[in-house]
């Protein structure tokens, strides 16, 4: 299965420069020819649906970002002013959500993989340090998790059946994405199985790790999920770059593994796990990058991720 990477479902989500986009009818063509290019070798192909939140920067979006709560997101430059979402804003970026399933499932897609994940605008309104709402979309557990699950569910009823919605969640604390209880996220993923995700994708940034709230116990975070769903697939991510490294997580309870890092750097990682083989890990020079299939812009942009490129390139 191949998930791409996140896709703003709205013109005010945009994240980043150069991003995926899916909500507009004038990105299907190429939407369809990428999910052709996945399927034809035999893969699963699902586009990740987010909105950023406020973490969509006002240069590229034109406007001021949103998010559940009016905050100040801290910024290495400078800080960024980030007001409350209106009504009308939860609506219409409810409405991008489903538009955008209906998007990838009319180009050729297999599924969709909702972002609820990293500090984007899902995050956001599950975290209790952005969401400090007092209408039915804050507050309480319940209000905070209500928009995902909303999305999750509008989406259902509008797809075919067989057309796979999956959620990606932080299920605890990591850098500056605060405000999301370990206890709650396994309770969500029980809410989200029962609502018809079709999996739960974990990024603890650490497959096997241990939750940070139980750290002296003896069961791994995965545990935890497994347990809660035992019918719903899970999918984990996270420091995976050997066939030990995969085993390993799905021995702790994981169904799939996801590798990110891992399959940058080397294009035939199922191929070096199946025969064995033992993947280098960074740092990768340019040229080896640029072998793998990167562009020299994606090359450019892993020199931001400390130690993944190699200084003396050649």
């Amino acid at each position: 299965m191949v998930i791409t990477c996140a896709a703003n479902v709205s013109a005010d989500g945009q994240g980043w420069k150069g991003e995926l986009g899916i909500y507009d009818d004038k990105h299907t063509a190429g939407l369809t020819r990428l999910a052709q290019g996945i399927k034809q070798y035999g893969s699963l192909a699902v586009v990740q649906i987010f909105h950023g939140g406020a973490r969509s920067p006002e240069s590229l979006i034109g406007t001021q970002p949103w998010s559940a709560s009016a905050h100040i997101m801290p910024h290495a430059k400078v800080p960024v002013e980030v007001r409350a979402a209106t009504v009308e804003d939860i609506d219409r970026v409810l409405n991008d959500f489903v538009a955008a399933a209906v998007r990838a499932e009319q180009a050729g897609f297999d599924g969709v993989e909702l972002h609820g994940a990293h500090g984007y605008l899902l995050h956001q309104f599950l975290s209790t340090v952005t969401n400090k709402r007092t209408d039915e979309w804050g507050g309480s557990f319940e209000n905070r998790n209500r928009l995902l699950r909303t999305v999750l569910l509008r989406i259902k009823a509008v797809v075919k059946k067989d057309f796979m919605v999956g959620v990606r969640l932080s299920p605890e604390d990591k850098y500056s994405f605060e405000g999301i209880d370990f206890d709650e996220s396994v309770a969500l993923a029980k809410l989200l199985a029962h609502d018809g995700a079709d999996y739960i994708h974990l990024s603890p940034w650490e497959a096997a790790k241990k939750p940070e709230k139980y750290a002296s116990g003896d069961k791994a975070l995965i545990t935890y999920f497994r347990e809660a769903v035992p019918q719903t697939p899970i999918v984990v991510a996270g420091k995976i770059w050997t066939r030990a490294d995969a085993e390993q997580a799905i021995a702790l309870g994981a169904d799939i593994v996801a590798v990110g890092m891992a399959a940058i750097a080397h294009a035939n990682w199922p191929e070096l796990v199946k025969e064995n083989a033992e993947p280098s890990q960074p740092p990768f020079t340019e040229a080896h990058l640029l072998q793998q299939g990167l562009s020299p812009t994606f090359v450019d942009y892993m020199k931001r991720w400390k130690g993944f490129v190699a200084d003396d390139v050649g």
